[in-house]
């Protein structure tokens, strides 16, 4: 057990002790001497059941450690990282990229908690794609971009339940093997049906599979990877409004002859549309895009480049 100080490198799994109480690391950083764990919430979270002490003895610190182990994972909705969030953010700040804040924002931001809902988001298992690749700068980065995902995604959720759609598709926020009602299927593989989804990562939103017969609920594909996402929107829809139109090769948005429904974006910035293509004799959701070569769709651990495949489209 070490006492937490300044100027100190901490990464993924430290403890320490501090003012008499052990916390645990939550987001990966390099200490300085205002960002203490008892105000940087998003940074440590307290270990459980303890009362303060110095130096216990190795049983209770062992317990300590297994309460912290056997505690449920934040969910998207998670409680904690709302209580833990102590400085506000505003609709349009949310709205910037973490490089547009400056360096005073950031600070208040980290010790504040500004990044508690994506830090929580990681800790309860969501995917950081090659973190270890990446600056503490970066890492922020893409907790702040998660975050904002997340948050207008659960957004988007909370009117179309308090108001129903206001158009032929919404996407809703799930988690896990829960399929909403009307979530546009795609394709069945003998008792396994196929919905659309798409979640944040690495920078980007990405279209992908969801199935209540998949290990998290949803996938997506990228860089030739099936990454397997727990907490993702699912694409509800009415079809009397919606089509499916042939395509082939790079899209081409405008000899479509309609209007096709966006599904994410690459990180920087290139648009992403829903497809559907067939392999092995099952039709598949994934992406097109006027820069891919063809619909691209995760299975079975990589992803498949279908040459010809279909693009949903709104109907007017």
């Amino acid at each position: 057990m070490t006492n937490w100080e300044p100027g100190t490198r901490y990464n993924a799994g430290d403890i320490v002790e501090y003012q008499g109480y052990q916390y645990k690391i939550i987001q990966p950083h390099s200490s300085q001497s205002d960002w203490a764990p008892d105000v940087t919430p998003a940074l440590w979270g307290r270990l459980s059941g303890q009362q303060q002490h110095h130096s216990p003895p190795p049983q209770e610190h062992q317990h300590q450690q297994e309460v912290l182990h056997h505690e449920k994972p934040p969910s998207y909705g998670s409680d904690t990282a709302q209580s833990d969030q102590k400085v506000e953010v505003s609709h349009e700040e949310n709205k910037k990229n973490w490089y547009d804040l400056d360096d005073n924002r950031k600070k208040q931001l980290l010790v504040g908690g500004g990044l508690a809902a994506g830090a929580a988001l990681l800790a309860g298992g969501y995917f950081a794609y090659k973190s270890h690749e990446k600056s503490e700068e970066e890492k922020q980065a893409q907790t702040w971009a998660l975050q904002r995902w997340l948050n207008e995604a659960k957004n988007r959720t909370d009117q179309y339940q308090r108001n129903g759609p206001s158009g032929p598709v919404t996407w809703v926020l799930t988690e896990g093997t829960n399929i909403p009602r009307n979530a546009i299927e795609v394709g069945l593989l003998q008792a396994q049906k196929f919905y659309i989804c798409r979640a944040f990562f690495d920078g980007g939103v990405q279209v992908g599979k969801a199935s209540p017969t998949l290990d998290k609920g949803a996938a997506i594909g990228y860089k030739h990877e099936e990454i397997k996402i727990g907490t993702y929107e699912i694409l509800l829809g009415d079809m009397r409004a919606l089509r499916w139109v042939p395509a082939k090769g790079k899209l081409s948005v405008s000899e479509l002859g309609h209007r096709p429904v966006e599904g994410g974006h690459e990180s920087d910035g290139t648009r992403l549309y829903i497809a559907k293509a067939e392999h092995k004799g099952v039709q598949y959701p994934g992406k097109a895009s006027e820069q891919l070569d063809g619909a691209y769709i995760p299975y079975k651990e990589t992803e498949k480049r279908v040459k010809e495949y279909e693009v949903l489209c709104y109907n007017s």
